[in-house]
This record gives structure tokens, C-alpha cells and sequence, in this order.
């Protein structure tokens, strides 16, 4: 009996203790293991600012400037440590020697080189293929390289249509390059847009950076000279044509040239003689205008040039053919805003004969504002600057103020070589 109630007691005892009143310590669960799967906890106070915020309008500003204020110091520098002669040669934009391309390249120090048809041969009037004309112009890339380090601009004309090089060469384009109007009459504004792409892409390929391209001038008289080069269309069409193409060659990136200023209108041709423009002024700003606005103004990656015409237009210069009028360069700067490369159409042309004094055609058109000269006599023309410059005819500012607009043109077609230093 003694024994069973002894039992009893000890499992009142053990019931009590599990149903009873429970401890006031609660013990902390233990944390699961970490895994690379568990996520770290989030901190109980941000930082007041992240490393990695996006960029603000005012801080693209404060980049793009210090970067143009960089730029700006080693153009400076890089016209400083030229020599006349380099600067000088930095100004001309020459037909291709026929022969000695790269040599002639060196010796004169030469900023450009165009192409026409011959150049696309060899010397036995054979077309070139790909291979051997990619070779050809990095020959010439390369004797730039070795004599200034300054890569060097390599154009033609490619206009399409009547007007047409590289294309002409079957091993390079499957046929010639169709005109604007051609293609406008086929598709509109797409036609033209995917022919100026693939034709943009396949010259920069061979190594051209340079189509002398688009015509801007307003033309819809098939009986006038420039008619067929032209889109044919009105003032506002045509604009709409220059924008679009001009930013389908910077996104290839070709640069582009705008012809020719101040337009054309219904004037002759003026590679056989003179042409004298009479319309008004009014005429110019409501229609010849509207496409090369319509040009500098596009959204390119590449700074269109802009290419000033022979013909003398009385309304703005009643002596001068444009291309040697200071008042024409002028009214292309400040009231349509270019601060690009201004380019004279060939000085070879016969317009100039009776408006050049002794042959000095190089030294009134650097002194009209352009900033560089295409032309075929480029030894004579040359020798004419230097000795303008040491005789004081033309001022060595002048000369500076030309050449670090071609600096600064290349600077944006071969970012590479003006490369940005790393800020330490």
C-alpha cells in the first residue's frame, strides 16, 4: 500500500510539471543556417547618396564641357607645335596625284585627298578590287600617320547618277549608284535612305570618310544645269531629303558635304565660265537656304561641310564669285550659324580665271573665309600661301583660325587619335 501510493505521488508530481505553470525564460529560436541562396539583410540606414545614381542634365553639361574644354587645350597645342608648312598643307583638300599619292601626301603635309574615277585603276586602266583600293588609301593613311600624325580626310564625289566614282568600279558596287531623283521616283524617302547607308557603309569600308554629297541646291526646271544632280523638289522637300541623308551618312559614319552654297538656282555651269546670279536675297532665305540649315542642323555624328559655289550672286557680292567673297562667308557663318569646314568648289574652274590676281586664287579664298581649298595645282598654290604669309598678304591668324577648324573636324572623324588622356 505504502509502496503504490509512493507511485502515485511521483506521477502527481510529473503531470504537474508538465501541464503546471510554465518558466518566464523564452529561449531565442537558433537561425537557420546561411545558404548562397538567403539574402542579406537590409541595412537599417541608406547613404544620403549611391555611388551609382543616373546622371543629371547638369551633370552631362559639367562632363561635356570639361571634355570640350580638354579637347580645346590639345588642339591649341597641336597647332602650336605645327609649322607653317603643316598648317598651310592642313588646308588643302586636293585632287589625288595621279602618281606618288602617298609621297606627294608627306611632302606636302596635305589635309585631304579626292578621289575621281582614274584613282579607282591602276596604271593600266584595270578597275581595282576591294582589297587592292582598301590598301591604296591605308597607304596614304599611312604617310599622313609618318609625317604629322594627323589622320588625313580621303573624299569623292558619289553623288549618284550623273556624278559618280567608286561605283563606276564593278569589283566595288554592284552597279552605279542611282541619282536622287531615280530613287525618290521609286520608294520616296526610303529608297534614298537605304542607298546612302549601303553606299556610305561600303566607302567607309574601302576608306573613304568623305562623300562629297548631298546636292542641296533647289531645282525643279529640268532645263537648268544643276537639275539632275538636284532632288528636283521644292525648298522644303529637298530640306527634308538633306537632313534625313546627312544623318544616315553620320550614322555610317561618312561625312558629308553640302553643295553648293549659296545655291544654285538656275545658273550655269560654272566649270566653263562664269555664272551671275540676280535674284533677290528674299529668294535665298525663303528657298536656297532651307536645305543647308536643314544640313547643319541634322542630328549627325559627323559635322557636315559645306561647300561654297563660283557663281556670283549680286544680291550678296556684286563683284566676287562666292567662293572668294568674305560677305558670303559671312552671311554662311553667322546667319545660318556654320561653324564647320567651309570648302571652295574646285578652284581649277574656269569661273575663277578672270577674278585671280597672278594665279593667287588659294590666297583670296583663304582670306574670304574658307578653310580649305579644293583644287588640282596644289604645288603652285602652296608655295602662293606661304609666300602671302611671309610677305604679311595674308595674315598667320587667319591661317591658325583655318587650320584648328580642320583640327577640330578630324577630331570628331577620328576620335581615337584625339583620344582622351585619363585624368590621374
Amino acid at each position: 500500500m505504502k509502496r503504490l501510493v509512493a507511485i502515485m505521488m511521483l506521477l502527481a508530481l510529473t503531470l504537474a510539471g508538465c501541464g503546471g505553470r510554465q518558466s518566464t525564460v523564452i529561449e531565442t529560436p537558433a537561425a537557420p543556417p546561411e545558404t548562397e541562396a538567403s539574402e542579406p539583410s537590409e541595412p537599417r540606414y541608406l547613404p544620403e547618396t549611391s555611388p551609382n545614381r543616373e546622371e543629371t542634365p547638369a551633370d552631362e553639361a559639367e562632363r561635356e564641357a570639361r571634355a570640350a574644354a580638354e579637347l580645346n587645350a590639345r588642339l591649341y597645342a597641336q597647332l602650336d607645335a605645327m609649322t607653317r608648312e603643316q598648317k598651310v598643307g592642313q588646308l588643302f583638300f586636293v585632287r589625288c596625284p595621279e602618281t606618288s599619292a602617298a609621297d606627294e601626301i608627306e611632302k606636302y603635309h596635305l589635309g585631304g585627298v579626292l578621289l575621281f574615277a582614274r584613282d579607282f585603276k591602276d596604271s593600266a586602266g584595270n578597275w581595282l578590287t576591294a582589297d587592292e583600293v582598301i590598301s591604296k588609301l591605308a597607304s596614304y593613311q599611312t604617310a599622313a600617320s609618318y609625317d604629322t600624325g594627323i589622320p588625313l580626310f580621303i573624299g569623292c564625289d558619289e553623288e549618284g547618277g550623273t556624278v559618280v566614282r567608286a561605283s563606276r568600279d564593278p569589283y566595288l558596287f554592284p552597279s552605279p549608284a542611282q541619282s536622287p531623283q531615280a530613287l525618290y521616283a521609286s520608294g520616296g524617302f526610303g529608297a534614298i535612305l537605304n542607298d546612302a547607308m549601303q553606299k556610305s557603309y561600303l566607302l567607309h569600308e574601302l576608306g573613304i570618310n568623305v562623300n562629297f554629297a548631298p546636292v542641296c541646291d533647289v531645282s525643279v526646271d529640268p532645263a537648268d544645269f544643276i537639275y539632275a544632280r538636284s532632288l528636283g523638289q521644292d525648298a522644303q522637300t529637298t530640306a527634308a531629303y538633306v537632313a534625313r541623308v546627312v544623318q544616315a551618312m553620320g550614322d555610317a559614319g561618312m561625312g558629308s558635304v553640302l553643295k553648293h552654297f549659296p545655291g544654285y538656282g538656275n545658273n550655269v555651269d560654272t566649270h566653263t565660265g562664269v555664272a551671275v546670279d540676280e535674284r533677290p536675297y528674299e529668294t535665298f532665305v525663303s528657298s536656297d537656304f532651307l536645305p543647308f540649315l536643314a544640313g547643319i542642323r541634322a542630328e549627325s555624328k559627323r559635322t557636315p561641310f559645306v561647300l561654297v559655289s563660283h557663281n556670283i550672286v549680286t544680291c550678296m557680292d556684286g563683284e566676287l564669285p562666292a567662293s572668294l567673297s568674305p560677305a558670303v562667308h559671312g552671311i554662311l557663318r553667322r546667319e545660318l550659324g556654320f561653324d564647320g569646314v567651309i570648302l571652295t568648289d574646285d578652284l581649277a574652274m574656269d569661273a575663277l580665271d578672270a577674278y585671280t590676281r597672278d594665279g593667287s586664287a588659294a590666297v583670296l579664298a583663304i582670306k574670304a573665309g574658307n578653310d580649305m581649298l579644293v583644287t588640282t595645282d596644289y604645288e603652285t598654290e602652296i608655295a602662293q600661301v606661304l609666300a602671302a604669309l611671309d610677305d604679311g598678304t595674308l595674315a598667320e591668324e587667319t591661317v591658325d583660325l583655318a587650320c584648328l577648324r580642320v583640327l577640330r573636324a578630324k577630331a570628331q572623324f577620328f576620335p581615337n587619335t584625339y583620344q582622351e588622356e585619363p585624368t590621374p
